[in-house]
């Protein structure tokens, strides 16, 4: 167990790295999510052929992993969309409402009760999530966007569970994200007929224009190509195996309400980069400390869980 939460945290760090990303990158948020999916989809292939493990998935299996990779390409969408509404401090701390959404749809989905210390500590997530930020009107389809994202990661977060153990990790990423790739591509035409202004090709934006005082040595080769590539490969496929392996031995809403971490590594490196402390106050402290707790809780609670269990054994 251990292990599993090593892991992932360490893909909790690498996905709230995305938030950076997410502002870097110039393209608009579907164009960005569907270089995404694509690049990631490559480097997935590339790696399951490299090392022979490549496994023919069944037509059910392929409508269940279709399902999942459209929810996180949705997911992905609202959440980019979000940073570019807002900011990035404000669409990862609208992804610490994860917590509670699984703690009420776990239970429905699957038919099991309802956890009320689960449900106690989701809550404390959310009181964090509106201590970290004052919210203004400014920002409210920035916050809107942020929280729907977290309701769909949510949701995917637990049919991933469902089927965790039935496919190698890589596997499942790659499926995912090839058939969240494909039906984004059908749907290009309705973006670009509705949205003409959308841009296809990725700029060569340097870094300079959005962040100041790194050495200038770096600035040359920061462009939305060389972002793109560090998102899929690190930040997507890196990521997802360690989460898929860490989700084979947690319960969802313990990896839901971990992945609460995520908007406190995400803004500390806005912070760094962006300088998004001008944003925050003296809430954000109080909140990324009632985050902190919520995730230190549960974690209390699988130990203490865990020593029952052997005893009892």
């Amino acid at each position: 167990m251990k292990k599993a939460l090593i892991q992932l945290h360490v893909a909790v760090l690498l996905w709230g790295f995305t938030g950076v990303l997410g502002r870097l990158i110039s393209l608009d948020a579907p164009m960005l999510v569907w270089y995404r999916m694509l690049l990631t989809a490559l480097f997935a292939l590339a790696i399951l052929l490299v090392s022979k493990k490549w496994i023919k998935v069944d037509r059910v299996g392929v409508k269940k992993l279709a399902g999942i990779g459209a929810m996180m390409a949705a997911h992905w969408i609202a959440f980019y969309a979000a940073i570019k509404y807002a900011n990035a401090s404000i669409a990862l701390v609208c992804l610490s409402t994860s917590s509670v959404f699984t703690s009420v749809l776990d239970p429905l989905l699957n038919k099991t009760k309802f956890n009320l210390k689960e449900l106690s500590f989701g809550l404390i997530a959310l009181l964090g999530m509106f201590l970290i930020y004052h919210f203004q009107t400014v920002f409210g389809i920035g916050i809107a966007l942020g929280i729907l994202a977290a309701l769909l990661s949510s949701i995917f977060t637990i049919y991933n569970k469902r089927i965790a153990a039935e496919y190698p990790v890589r596997t499942m990423v790659f499926y995912e994200m090839t058939t969240g790739f494909l039906i984004m591509s059908c749907l290009l035409p309705l973006l670009f007929y509705y949205v003409p202004e959308t841009h296809f090709i990725p700029a060569q934006q340097q870094l300079s224009q959005v962040v100041h005082e790194l050495p200038e040595s770096l600035l040359e080769y920061k462009n939305d190509w060389i972002w793109l590539i560090i998102l899929a490969l690190c930040c997507t496929v890196w990521a997802q195996t360690l989460a898929l392996n860490a989700l084979q031995k947690l319960s969802s809403f313990t990896t839901t309400l971990t992945v609460n971490m995520e908007p406190v590594y995400g803004i500390l490196l806005a912070v760094l980069l962006f300088r998004e402390d001008k944003d925050l106050n003296a809430g954000f402290f109080a909140g990324m400390g009632l985050i902190c707790l919520s995730v230190v809780l549960q974690m209390r609670a699988l130990i203490i869980a865990n020593k029952t269990a052997k005893i009892t054994t």
